[in-house]
């Protein structure tokens, strides 16, 4: 998901020192292609090809044709692990409507496939994992090993959904947006969402079907949702006490570019 109108991210911040061609990027919202060495969707790309996929949709918008040019036409070496695609979300109207911009496409790509945020950079493992499931499902990740890895404020992980898991393992329930109290009732061991998925195309259904969240937009986390009450969908969650890159503001580029620097990059 390459769609955001990356508000928090065009955000002046004079705490931040970018260096110009970062600037230039982050003035456009386009989070996923600010230079940290590379293009950060660069990074994200790698991982996922690192843990096993092959096809790759990025869903952007109508004014994001130097993402369908870098990644189709014009990187250099062409991508040689990755099929990439690209579909075009036309308005912002929120991560579920996003997803249903891609389902023509996931309908030809075999009936599970894994969604993720173009700005959040997931460990290879994680989404390896995610492959090998058999049925729809998600990454629990630990609030305490996130709030342990630094690099995402604790003040934004407080904002994060926190998931309700059954003892069976299944989510429940996902809260977004927990005020201070529904944190206090999962207690510090609480486990979150950062936005990774593997869903079927059952998800469609309740991606049409939820209602807009008070920010007026049709929000992926509220869908699930709704396939669990509504729709009678289960999703095994996975626990993962690790780390996930988190690339929403200008504050977050320098930590960003110094953890990936020097990983290896091949798409």
């Amino acid at each position: 998901l390459a769609r955001g109108l990356g508000t928090r991210m065009r955000k002046l911040d004079d705490r931040a020192a970018l260096a110009p061609d970062q600037a230039a990027v982050a003035a456009t919202g386009l989070k996923a292609m600010i230079p940290v060495g590379r293009p950060f969707l660069d990074y994200v790309l790698s991982a996922v090809a690192d843990a096993g996929y092959r096809d790759v949709c990025l869903v952007i918008g109508p004014a994001h044709e130097a993402v369908r040019e870098r990644y189709t036409r014009s990187v250099t070496p062409p991508p040689r692990r990755l099929r990439v695609h690209c579909t075009v979300q036309e308005r912002p109207l929120g991560t579920a409507d996003a997803l249903l911009a891609a389902e023509a496409w996931t309908e030809g790509g075999g009936e599970r496939f894994l969604v993720v945020n173009a700005d959040n950079y997931y460990p290879v493992g994680v989404l390896a994992a995610l492959r090998e499931l058999r049925e729809p499902g998600l990454p629990a990740f630990g609030r305490e090993a996130l709030l342990a890895d630094g690099q995402i404020l604790p003040e934004r992980i407080a904002s994060f959904a926190v998931l309700d898991i059954g003892v069976d393992g299944y989510l429940r329930r996902i809260v977004e947006k927990p005020d201070e109290a529904t944190l206090a009732q999962f207690g510090t061991r609480a486990f979150v969402s950062m936005n990774c998925w593997l869903f079927t195309p059952e998800i469609y259904r309740a991606c049409r079907e939820v209602a807009p969240s008070s920010r007026g937009e049709l929000e992926l986390p509220l869908a699930v949702q709704h396939a669990v009450t509504g729709l009678g969908m289960r999703f095994k969650a996975l626990p993962f006490h690790a780390g996930v890159l988190d690339l929403s503001s200008r504050g977050d580029v320098a930590a960003v570019a110094a953890r990936l620097r020097g990983a290896r990059v091949e798409l």
